[in-house]
């Protein structure tokens, strides 16, 4: 028998995560906003410069660091920095100039889980990066800014992954299961694609474990994750419900409900962004100004939760949704708002003269800015005049009787007598 003839028999017995990992750019899936930029057109030209790519799991760090390689004909070397050590990296060094002098290829060394590399090992780095003996390219689920050395980062381009869309994850299924020949529902997919969360490995080891069945289904899936299928669909009723209950318990303040259906979502695998951008809704429509820190609250929530990811994002979001349940509500302001676009809408209404610009030559010769008064000229930084066009006398905002909107409501009330 032929001892070469079973070389490509031997792929086949790869990890499907393997076997479909793409060669090529066009067979990359998401990241398009990093791939339309700069790196992306550097990439395509055969250059790059030294990397280190920041994102979850599965989001395509590996794979990228690959098709760099190929495209640009470089030597790729990969390293785990959990099993590295000072003496491999001299090694790697030495083997990269000889590349370079003997067949001149540029060598690309890729470290994955960059993080853990010690001081010593980052340090002994820096001299072939900054001279580009080797062209480094990092990989790391941490922040790092909070993992690696100053003096390395200076010297590499920091690149953040994004979590794959749903969108991104269905399509490198749907290229497995084309490339497979699976026999797979379509329903299937979509919880794979759900379930995965942005993890493209994780997506395609289920699609593998599910395709010992004949056929992949809902059914297959079923039994193969157990109690984790009850995750709610993204996509359908109970998705809405459960986000609809989620906002009612918050303006109903009920933070024990709130925190509950929070935990759902979460549990569920729904987007962070998804669920932030309800906590930081429901602080402006239905808290309001009788808690304005609510909305600072709810906001910075969404940027930390971002920022650091799951499981700890969830203690931040619990912190957002507990204090905008608890918060005194008032949706005046939400309604003052679509009041005046109804008006706006349904009128062409002008703005009076003296409010007008006057920062132009000429302005005053059409009587912008005659009259107008300066309030800070007056006692108590007020004096009544005109605001609204002549066709609108309506009173949009009209302050309650909750928390910080009382004193509001006073001072108006004050103003508007006087």
């Amino acid at each position: 028998m032929d001892l070469f003839s079973n070389v490509d028999d031997d792929k086949k017995y790869q990890p499907l995560a393997e076997r479909m990992r793409p060669q090529k750019l066009s067979d990359f899936a998401g990241q398009e906003k990093i791939l339309r930029g700069t790196l992306g057109k550097m990439i395509s030209e055969g250059q790059t410069p030294s990397l280190i790519f920041f994102g979850a799991p599965g989001t395509g760090k590996t794979t990228l660091a690959k098709i760099i390689a190929n495209t640009t004909k470089s030597n790729f070397v990969k390293v785990n920095a959990a099993l590295s050590g000072i003496a491999e990296l001299r090694g790697i060094v030495k083997e990269a100039e000889e590349q370079r002098k003997y067949y001149g290829k540029q060598t690309i060394l890729f470290i994955d889980e960059i993080h853990r590399f010690n001081k010593g090992q980052q340090d002994f780095l820096l001299p072939y990066v900054e001279d580009g003996r080797i062209i480094l390219i990092g990989a790391t689920t941490e922040n790092p800014f909070f993992e690696v050395n100053a003096a390395l980062l200076s010297r590499v381009k920091i690149v953040r992954l994004e979590r794959l869309s749903t969108t991104d994850i269905k399509q490198i299924l749907l290229r497995a299961v084309e490339n497979e020949k699976f026999v797979v529902e379509e329903r299937a997919l979509d919880i794979i694609a759900d379930f995965a969360d942005g993890d493209a490995r994780m997506a395609l080891n289920l699609l593998e474990q599910a395709s010992f069945s004949e056929k992949i289904s809902v059914e297959t899936l079923g039994e193969l994750l157990g109690e984790k299928i009850r995750r709610y669909d993204k996509k359908g009723d109970n998705h809405y419900d459960t986000a609809s209950a989620f906002i009612k318990s918050m303006r109903g303040s009920d933070p024990d409900a709130a925190i509950y259906y929070l935990a759902k979502m979460i549990d569920g695998g729904e987007d962070l962004k998804f669920i932030a951008r309800r906590i930081v809704i429901c602080a402006a429509e239905d808290v309001g100004n009788a808690d304005p820190r609510a909305l600072i609250l709810a906001n910075a929530a969404a940027q930390a939760a971002q920022f650091v990811g799951l499981p700890e994002a969830r203690i931040i979001l619990a912190q957002a949704v507990t204090y905008i349940a608890g918060a005194p509500k008032s949706n005046a302001a939400y309604l003052a708002i679509d009041k005046a676009l109804a008006d706006v809408k349904n009128s062409q209404a002008e703005v009076p003269k003296h409010l007008r610009d006057t920062s132009y030559k000429g302005a005053k010769t059409f009587g912008h800015g005659v009259g107008y008064k300066y309030p800070h000229d007056f006692p108590n930084h007020f004096v009544r005049q005109q605001y609204l066009p002549d066709k609108i006398s309506a009173r949009y905002y009209e302050p309650t009787e909750q928390g910080a909107e009382v004193y509001i409501k006073r001072r108006l009330e004050n103003l508007r007598q006087n």
